[in-house]
């Protein structure tokens, strides 16, 4: 398996996965992924900023991520709670498998990498955030040694729940 930087030919594959979870979240009553979010120019976007990457298996597209050492603006303010860490840190988005593939560990297999990227990078920590009834997401992350930290809330005011691990 090769992780590597998502590329605009990659956009098709990316979206039919994030067609796949929107699928998902419709049929399970989560409202995630909604109102054309996210869209390729969204991908696009993360393209251009290098924040977007792919997992991928001779040739096929298994999951994306994106991953960004930048901040996140609606992480500033934490409620219910607290972050383990106020430094520097990694903040993932958009992670998403193929469906074919769900619950071989890929998800999984994309944490552990971009672990290493942070640990490369002298970064040790990572901050995501979920909907509340995403417990798949949620569970993914508790598997994987994530803390939950309290709540967030996007622009658009939904509240998420925040999860954060120390590396």
């Amino acid at each position: 398996m090769k992780f590597r930087k998502t590329t605009e030919q990659d956009i098709d594959s990316i979206m039919n996965i994030v067609r796949q979870a929107q699928e998902f979240f419709r049929t399970n009553h989560i409202e995630q992924w909604l109102n054309n979010y996210p869209n390729p120019e969204i991908f696009q976007k993360d393209i251009q900023h290098g924040y977007s990457y792919v997992l991928e298996e001779a040739g096929q597209i298994l999951g994306t991520a994106m991953i960004s050492f930048d901040g996140e603006k609606t992480y500033n303010k934490i409620y219910n709670g607290d972050w383990l860490t106020h430094g520097e840190y990694a903040v993932i988005h958009r992670l998403a498998v193929d469906s074919r593939f769900k619950g071989s560990g890929i998800s999984s297999e994309i944490i552990t990498l971009i672990e290493k990227m942070c640990l490369d990078k002298g970064v040790r920590s990572i901050k995501v955030d979920t909907h509340e009834k995403n417990i798949p997401m949620q569970r993914l992350l508790q598997k994987n040694d994530f803390t939950y930290c309290g709540d967030i809330y996007l622009e658009d005011k939904s509240k998420r729940v925040a999860f954060e691990k120390r590396l």
